[in-house]
């Protein structure tokens, strides 16, 4: 375990923003980190990077959580727990439970990010959350250096949202991720066109959990540009949800507007079609802009900095405001 001076973080974060940690560090086991914890306190956490946006250089200790390994605790007669380490890719961990025939978490296929941080945001696609197969969630505290265990409940999963990102916001850093996957029965997701319109191009009619992520790869990889090709996040900005009088407002002027129902009286509108229509799709501005293929988008062309990413979101939240009433809420963790 070295400390190193002066580190830029700029292939440490999706979006590729060129800002330097004054202090770096690579930790590769869970010891490791309670060694650290015993002398450094005021920590900030790095994983997969593709949460988060840096807008200046990094004053506190940078932690690149760097803990890999894959467990498979128990199984059962249709279900089948196991254990991934932080540091492991998520997308990587998600074709390994696939080629295990381990279902549960297909419809998350290539998501960026490692394991780690998929408790802290709840990572959402295509109909599931990750807060459906999550049994339960390894962590150490920071002040203490002890270890818990988090519950499914005791997480307070939500929309894109858990204890981890509210009350707990930097108190804990979480090292395994327990899931509990079906190894039979297994209950195909593919009720969003998309998915049903990439299967019927295959003919395929009753779909493997195989079949679903390679369904879903192809709709992420024609629509989302690779981070490692192009500096981005992912989606920037959550789906609004909507009152029913908001909403019909809205449709009144807007017949087209696309939407799902999440409750007698709440509405979930895509904010990438909200941005869309605002014109924001495939604009350029400097280093920076809004991709092409999917508005919720932004991106970074090589040499954006990460004020003039988020002065960019704060254009688009002024202007979707404006036109329609609705506050969209960043997703990814800014960091000043």
């Amino acid at each position: 375990m070295k400390i190193q001076y002066n580190i830029s973080l700029k292939q440490y974060n999706t979006f590729g923003i060129d800002v330097n940690a004054e202090r770096f560090v690579e930790i590769t086991s869970v010891l490791a980190l309670k060694t650290l914890l015993k002398t450094e306190k005021d920590l900030f956490i790095i994983s997969g990077g593709s949460n988060m946006l840096l807008l200046s250089d990094i004053k506190k200790l940078v932690v690149f959580l760097n803990i890999e390994g894959i467990i498979i605790q128990e199984t059962q007669e249709n279900d089948v727990f196991v254990t991934a380490n932080a540091g492991e890719n998520w997308h990587d961990f998600v074709q390994w439970c696939i080629t295990q025939n381990y279902g549960g978490l297909e419809n998350l296929s290539l998501i960026p990010g490692n394991v780690g941080s998929c408790p802290i945001q709840n990572i959402g696609a295509y109909g599931v959350e990750v807060k459906d197969t999550i049994h339960q969630v390894t962590a150490i505290e920071v002040a203490t250096g002890k270890t818990r265990i988090f519950t499914n409940q005791e997480c307070n999963f939500g929309y894109r949202n858990s204890i981890f990102k509210n009350e707990l916001k930097d108190a804990y850093i979480i090292t395994t991720v327990a899931f509990k996957l079906t190894k039979t029965n297994h209950v195909i997701h593919d009720g969003y066109g998309a998915i049903q319109h990439a299967l019927k191009e295959n003919n395929i009619f009753s779909p493997s959990i195989a079949d679903v992520s390679k369904a879903i790869i192809a709709i992420r990889s024609s629509k989302l540009p690779d981070p490692k090709e192009i500096g981005n996040s992912g989606s920037f900005f959550k789906n609004p949800v909507v009152n029913n009088a908001v909403f019909k407002k809205i449709q009144s002027d807007y017949a087209d507007m696309p939407f799902y129902k999440v409750n007698d009286n709440e509405i979930k509108i895509p904010a990438g079609w909200l941005i869309e229509t605002c014109g924001f799709k495939g604009k350029r501005y400097g280093d920076t802009g809004v991709h092409q293929n999917q508005a919720l988008v932004l991106i970074n062309y090589g040499n954006a900095t990460g004020k003039e990413i988020y002065d960019l979101a704060q254009k688009i939240q002024a202007f979707v405001l404006k036109t329609f009433g609705i506050r969209l809420e960043i997703e990814v963790n800014v960091v000043n």
